[in-house]
This record gives C-alpha cells, structure tokens and sequence, in this order.
C-alpha cells in the first residue's frame, strides 16, 4: 500500500470517528432534556397574555352583539321603552343577546372583571342586561313577537331560562342597578313550574322521544335554583337542584368511564352511551356552579362533591396530547373540539381554587388545556373550532360530523370563564418547569 492510499483511509478512519463523537446519543447529550415538538405551547401561561386574549374576545363581541333597540319599521334608535309602540328589534349582530350562550358570556364577561379588575367586562354584561330588563319592565303589546324579547316574556324551553336567569341573579347579586327581579321570578317560575317533569321530578323534554333527559338540561335548570336558593334563601331551591344533580347521575352517569352519556330515553330497555363533549361540559360546570352557593351543611353537599370529584377523575382520563377533548369524549378519531375544552378548564380550574379537587394532581394539565383554548381565539378575536348547536341522537355519524362554525354562540362565555379562573389559579399557585415538565411548585 502507497503513501497516499495509507493517508486516504486514516482521514477516512479518522472521519468516521469523528462523526460518531458528534452524533447525538446517550453519551454524547442528555437525551431526557431534548425539546419535543409539542403542537399546543407547553409553557406555564402569563397573566398578560391570558388578558390579551381576552380583550381580543371583548372587543370582537363589544364590536358584533347588539346594544340598542330599534323601531322595526324604520330602524330609529328606541330611547324611552315607556312611549315605544309596534315592533321592536334588537340593532344589528351576530350573537342573540337572548340565548343561552349569552347567559353563559355574560357570566363569564362578570368573571373576568373580578379576575382582571378591569371594569369593561362587566359593563359590556351589565348594559345588555339592563337593556333586557328595562324591556320586559315596559312591553305593553298583547303580541308577544312585537318584542326582541320574546323568549324572556315567554320561555318554552328550559333553553330560554335557566342561563340567563343564573347571569341576571350574578349581575344583580354583583351591584347591578336594574329592575331584574321580574324577569328573573319570571324565568325560575317555568323552571319550577311549568318545565315537564319525569313523575319523580326530573326535569326532562318530549323530543326527539318521550320523557327524554337531555344532559344539557343539568346546566339549563340547576345553576339557576342555586342562584335562587342564596338569592332568596328559599331552601326549595337547592333541594331541587340537588336532586336534579342526582337523579340525571343516576341514570346517566357512567361510573366505569366516569363521564356521561348525553341522553336517555324513559322507553328504552336499552341506552346507547355517546358521550359527547360539550353536554359533559354543561354537566361538570353545573355541579361546580351548584357548590359555589350551596350551604355546605346542606344534606345534599357531600353527594355532589362526590360526584364533581369523580366526573372529573373520569374527564382528565380522555384529554388529548394537544391539551383538547374530542368531540366524543373516548372517541379518538371524533373532531378535537374548543368549547368544551374551554368549559372543562374553566371548571377544573375552579374546583381547584375552590379545593373541591387535588391540585396537585390537575393542575399542569388545565394549563395545558388552557394553552389549547387560547391557540384557537384568532387575531380578531374570534373562536375556532367549536361545534354549533346540537340536538340528540343515537348513532355515531350524527356527532362526528356536526359542523364547526366561528359564529358557533357556544365557544365566547366558556373562554371568558376559563381565562379568569386560570387567572385566579396563577394569582394564588407557582409553577415551575421540573425535568422538562410542568408541576405545581410546593412550598417545603
């Protein structure tokens, strides 16, 4: 072998060294401290971006809900509802300021004042609440479709009741000056009254089969009664909405899973389990919303802790890598979906700060649920990925194709209420980064 061919293969020899001391390998680099591709941030979030978001969020509904009444006939502002004759309308928007979603965002607007301090949120509440009361205050026509507010005059559902009537008690109960107590004895009367009932007092619906419940119908009534009963402090209105909690658990809760099935028809000798997401957020935030006001030595009080602590158990089993749930909860190939992501944070969230759970053990996780929530509120504003508003069913093709839609009403409150309890939760908790992952920083 010559000279040049001894030189050529130790600089290949040498080369191949080379390389292997600079791979990267269990010698060479600590492999446990490489940066994963995470798709949602995994950070412990700052309270000035939680803020950010939810000014962006303000502004879009500030800018897109209805904040004055007009004369239907030639669109003139309505300034004095005592002289206001013929049809009424709301001025233009994209958000009925009559619907259950908007109990539900004006809810979480109040929330955000107490989390942040800042007065605009609840303003932007307060003053449509107001407008609805002032219109109920003075509607004369015998023609209830004359009104904007018909549904508030006249509910038919427990759809038209219970979340507003839950926001009216909040803002009145929060220094609101208006005239709400009608409206809201108006819509606690058709819950407690006029609302079918199942014979052993379960608030159910006569669609799409007789004597269906509907577990949406657990957030549509109760957080309602538990405002009423500290309003008041009737104890009526706790018993029922205690019993409601249990009678609903009772038959559609599934205690394997931990988590609900999202209806239940009387007729049935058998009940197909779909457990869609958002009627198990509606759950979790009732029971959460119920032991906000409940005396705590009320007989029904341990019984739905209980059941909060295991739903919740149950729920955390089923959230996603990327922080979200699915559309179907242990459906995996079902659409990741945003407002029941928001409502789950918002509620674990909350019995956290409420010490209804282990924070030690749930924490980490709704931050990452609620770094997922904020990835989809975009630069206007808006809220993806949340799926419009939805009846029952009882196959799988009807949930895993139900449309997403930015004007979907149901995503903007939970956002609002997920942002300030993970708000109040960094104001009152520190994290810290260990090995690489997130964990509540113990004092000791």
């Amino acid at each position: 072998m010559n000279h040049s061919s001894v030189k050529i293969l130790a600089l290949i020899t040498f080369g191949v060294f080379a390389s292997a001391n600079a791979q990267t390998n269990d010698v060479t680099t600590p492999l446990h401290a490489m940066q994963p591709d995470y798709i949602t941030p995994y950070v412990v979030p700052e309270k000035n971006n939680i803020e950010a978001v939810l000014n962006r969020v303000y502004n879009f509904l500030e800018e897109n809900t209805a904040s004055k009444v007009l004369n239907a006939s030639d669109n003139s502002e309505v300034k004095d509802f005592k002289k206001a004759k013929g049809k009424l309308v709301f001025s233009p928007g994209s958000f009925r300021l009559t619907s259950y979603e908007w109990g539900v965002t004006y809810a979480g607007m109040l929330l955000a004042t107490e989390a942040t301090g800042k007065k605009e949120y609840a303003d932007y509440a307060n003053k449509r609440i107001k407008l609805i009361a002032d219109l109920a205050e003075n509607f004369k026509s015998d023609n209830v479709q004359d009104s904007p507010i018909r549904t508030v005059l006249k509910p038919h559902a427990l759809d038209d009741a219970g979340a507003l009537c839950a926001a009216f008690i909040k803002a009145k109960k929060g220094g609101l000056n208006a005239n709400v107590d009608p409206v809201i004895n108006n819509f606690i009367k058709y819950i407690s009254e006029k609302e079918y009932r199942l014979k052993d007092g379960t608030l159910a619906r006569n669609r799409p089969q007789n004597n269906t419940l509907w577990l949406d119908d657990m957030f549509m009534s109760v957080p309602a009664l538990a405002q009423m009963g500290s309003y008041t402090g009737d104890k009526k209105y706790f018993d029922d909405a205690v019993k409601q909690v249990n009678q609903f658990s009772e038959r559609m809760f599934n205690s394997q899973k931990g988590i609900y099935m999202h209806g239940w028809v009387e007729s049935m000798q058998t009940h197909p389990e779909f457990h869609w997401a958002r009627a198990n957020g509606w759950a979790v935030m009732t029971m959460v919303e119920l032991l906000e006001v409940l005396p705590k030595n009320h007989p029904g009080y341990p019984q739905v802790l209980a059941q909060l602590q295991k739903h919740i158990a149950g729920l955390m089993q089923y959230q996603d890598g990327t922080g979200f749930w699915h559309q179907l909860l242990d459906r995996n190939d079902s659409y990741l979906e945003t407002s029941a992501t928001a409502i789950y944070t918002y509620s674990i969230a909350r019995a956290i700060n409420r010490g209804y759970v282990d924070k030690l053990a749930y924490a980490p996780a709704v931050l990452l649920a609620w770094n997922a929530v904020a990835s989809k509120v975009n630069e206007k504003g808006q809220v993806e990925g949340t799926c419009v508003g939805t009846g029952m069913a009882f196959d799988p093709a009807f949930y895993y194709y139900r449309p997403i839609n930015l004007f979907a009403a149901h995503g903007y409150g939970p956002v609002l209420l997920a942002g300030a309890e993970i708000i109040t939760l960094l104001k009152n908790n520190q994290f810290e980064m260990n090995d690489s992952s997130i964990q509540l920083k113990i004092k000791g």
